[in-house]
């Protein structure tokens, strides 16, 4: 058991990772540790693409001189496009939740729904 832990360590990392950053998501109120709990679920994300790239028995697309393991290129260049992705993601749910603290003065999600019943808005239906 502790051998294949030793082994597999880099799958127990992301795991952690990905769970730290979906209970964020999922249990804090506040707006903001929600999108740094998106960010660290990403980080997961893009840190078990980058791992999954390497190669061996197989050929690789530079000739090489030694032969050996080598890292497949198409994991590298999508997690570069999906990093651009996330600051883009994250650059606007930043001026969405300073447009949100301007019309409600806060950035708690239980107070922004109090303050909507109290105007008589209606919640969107899920």
């Amino acid at each position: 058991m502790i051998e294949f832990i030793l082994v597999k360590y880099n799958y127990l990392v992301y795991i952690a990772l990905a769970s730290i950053g979906f209970y964020a998501m999922i249990a804090k109120q506040n707006l903001v540790k929600k999108i740094i709990g998106m960010n660290i679920f990403q980080t997961a994300v893009f840190l078990f693409y980058i791992t999954i790239a390497k190669v061996s028995g197989g050929t690789a697309p530079v000739l090489w001189e030694h032969g050996g393991p080598y890292d497949n290129p198409l994991p590298h260049v999508l997690i570069l496009t999906a990093i651009v992705v996330s600051v883009s993601t994250t650059a606007v749910a930043f001026a969405l939740i300073v447009r949100i603290y301007r019309e409600f003065g806060t950035i708690e999600e239980d107070r922004i729904l109090e303050k909507k019943r109290e105007s008589g808005e209606s919640e969107p239906d899920l």
